[in-house]
């Protein structure tokens, strides 16, 4: 048995990892697939990546490939989900900020530098023609974090994931003042090159049984109960979540990833782009 560790966000999105582990599917295959949950989102995953804790990562787009501008010695294998992901903007539900202006110079819980809820900022403050360099952050590493920063008033926003947030704006925790979307396909798979090379044949085996699930995985009888259970969601906003959402088995395209870099670049979040050969790898 050839072991692997995958790590993700423990998140609906990330279903068919678990579903593919608990029925044997790459075991089947002569692969012992760890899955590690990381709360702290891709910040965490990307040191992870780095300290060679995890071999692979279900990780956000932007997030990826900054670092990986930045040194991760990790090039990013295919798309995951295709779709944009919808991040809500919250507040405490006590705050007084009733709409996105009123957020503007205030302080952002982020899970950590370098992570969606960090990027995701400044794409924001750019939708909102703020001052990019007026921004101010405060570190929460997770969600619960961020509750607590919210109630104690040591950060004033919180940008998360709008479903995995909905039952804390549902229970009255927070307050949901808006989204915003990613301009690009939001989750890609990424390998640390070691990886790429040691085990190439395995890593290309993942690929597979991942992606054949993930093109029938609307389809499964019941997804919508079960994903609502295990992910203590509304049957309706999970309904609403997979009639948004589409998985890919695709490799990340130039063109996107040129757009990605570009508007990293222009909002001064990366110092120089990368050529496609240098970012992504492609599985033969």
């Amino acid at each position: 048995m050839k072991q692997i560790t995958v790590g993700g966000v423990p998140e609906h999105f990330n279903l068919p990892w678990h579903l593919m582990i608990e029925e044997g599917h790459f075991t089947e295959q002569g692969i012992d697939l760890n899955w590690k949950d990381f709360p702290g989102g891709t910040g965490a995953m990307c040191q992870a990546l780095r300290e060679k804790k995890i071999d692979m990562a279900i990780i956000l787009t932007e997030g990826i490939i900054k670092d990986r501008i930045e040194g991760n010695p990790s090039k990013i294998v295919q798309t995951y989900i295709e779709s944009p992901l919808i991040w809500g903007i919250h507040v405490d539900a006590n705050a007084p900020y009733t709409n996105i202006a009123d957020l503007e110079n205030k302080t952002a819980a982020i899970s950590r530098y370098g992570s969606g809820s960090h990027l995701m900022a400044y794409v924001n403050a750019e939708n909102n023609n703020w001052k990019t360099d007026n921004l101010k952050f405060e570190v929460v590493k997770n969600l619960d974090g961020a509750v607590n920063s919210l109630a104690n008033k040591t950060s004033d926003y919180f940008m998360w994931e709008h479903f995995t947030t909905k039952p804390l704006v549902d229970d009255g925790t927070f307050r949901h003042i808006g989204d915003c979307p990613t301009p690009w396909p939001c989750f890609v798979i990424a390998v640390r090159e070691e990886v790429l090379i040691s085990n190439a044949q395995e890593v290309k085996t993942i690929l597979r049984v991942i992606n054949d699930e993930t093109q029938n995985f609307k389809n499964r009888k019941d997804i919508d109960k079960l994903l609502a259970a295990r992910y203590n969601q509304k049957l309706s906003d999970i309904q609403k979540w997979l009639d948004l959402t589409t998985w890919s088995q695709s490799t990340l395209s130039p063109h996107i990833l040129e757009n990605v870099q570009k508007k990293l670049l222009q909002l001064d979040i990366i110092k120089n782009t990368l050529p496609a050969s240098d970012i992504v790898h492609i599985v033969k």
